[in-house]
């Protein structure tokens, strides 16, 4: 990796959104290069441009500079201003694709973010706004981001291909956050769900719901499933159903699964008695990985660790995806910061999968946009 006036330079099209996202936090200019330079079709893909023409809505100043060919990008990060934006996101990816990035950077905008973006809710690709509701909201809360202001909600469902969904997201401003230490994940206390449908018959979220139960009844009684039917259009532009599991633990931990259905004229159909039977043993696997944060968040939870005030945050996570491997390897480079892992072999009180151990004292990073009352 070769850096000339402090800008860092990486092949290939791999973690481009973890790039822009940290070269927009740390100030540091990013060029990429070889995008996909040997394929039939070289280039950043929709969905890509569609992600760097967000970031260049809600910054002010930013440098993007792009080749003809596409493979080459530079960018040169502005100010993160926030404010009301509309965005529509390409269907390729799911709108929870675009949140993933704009969680980390909304706490430091200079104005609150107001923001709707349209496109598909809900994919096989994707965490979906469901999970991300359930899950990165309440993470966010342990670091001291929350509000009246702090706020996710699907305003219409769309399924892919067509898309046609709808999601506002408001989050408020932190000059700093708060150091964590999540080290006991507790005992799975309740299970909540959502199983929804659109533009299929409502029956189909009924079935996805009873087969679902008949796995986690043995192991739980406090289990609730809601059933989201949306009609007309609020349903979006094609047919799909899917479940959004959920499980809470005694110490406030939340752990994910979820699984949709094929999109429309892709695949073989799908039975919802499959489906809700899948994502039920999806989410028992979640829970055997354990740990305070699932694996969807666990680069989001390193992240605003990594931004925290110069003070120790230490979290218990289950086995560590190849996502968040790589994602380590950027924050050394853009914030020259290195975590402590330890590794917790199973003992008799930690059921489950090996764990382990992340402890980093925090950049000390603050919001130098937010203006001070």
């Amino acid at each position: 990796m070769a850096t000339q006036a402090h800008s860092l330079s990486y092949a290939g099209c791999n973690f481009l959104r973890q790039r822009l996202v940290l070269s927009t936090l740390s100030g540091r200019p990013v060029k990429i290069r070889k995008i996909r330079a040997r394929d039939d079709n070289p280039g950043l893909r929709d969905f890509e441009a569609s992600f760097i023409r967000l970031l260049d809505k809600i910054t002010n100043g930013s440098r993007i500079e792009i080749n003809q060919t596409g493979t080459t990008l530079y960018y040169q990060p502005g100010l993160l201003f926030g404010g009301s934006v509309e965005h529509d996101c390409s269907v390729l990816r799911s709108i929870g694709y675009y949140l993933e990035g704009l969680l980390c950077l909304a706490p430091f905008m200079k104005h609150p973010l107001k923001i709707v973006l349209r496109g598909v809710t809900n994919d096989q690709v994707d965490p979906s706004v469901d999970v991300l509701k359930a899950t990165a909201l309440p993470l966010l809360k342990q670091f001291g981001i929350d509000g009246e202001s702090f706020d996710l909600k699907i305003v219409r469902r769309g399924m892919p291909p067509g898309g046609g969904g709808e999601v506002f997201f408001s989050c408020p401003v932190r000059k700093v956050l708060k150091p964590i230490q999540l080290t006991d994940p507790g005992k799975i206390k309740r299970i909540r769900g959502m199983a929804y449908s659109v533009r299929v018959s409502p029956q189909m979220a009924n079935r996805i719901v009873d087969s679902a139960r008949s796995i986690l009844n043995k192991f739980i009684p406090d289990i609730y499933i809601y059933t989201d039917h949306m009609k007309g259009v609020n349903s979006g532009k094609s047919p799909g159903f899917g479940l959004s599991l959920v499980a809470e633990t005694t110490s406030g931990t939340f752990l994910s699964a979820e699984l949709a259905s094929n999109p429309q004229g892709q695949g073989a159909a799908v039975l919802p008695e499959d489906l809700g039977r899948n994502c039920a043993r999806l989410l028992l696997e979640e829970i055997h990985r354990g740990g305070c944060v699932d694996s969807t968040n666990q680069s989001l939870a390193l992240l605003l660790m990594t931004l925290g005030q110069q003070d120790v945050s230490k979290v218990l996570l289950g086995p560590i995806s190849p996502y968040t491997i790589e994602f380590l390897r950027h924050l050394k480079s853009f914030f020259q910061i290195m975590f402590k892992i330890e590794t917790k072999p199973c003992g008799e009180e930690l059921k489950g999968g090996d764990k382990i151990l992340m402890t980093c004292v925090g950049v000390g990073f603050s919001n130098l946009s937010k203006t001070l009352k």
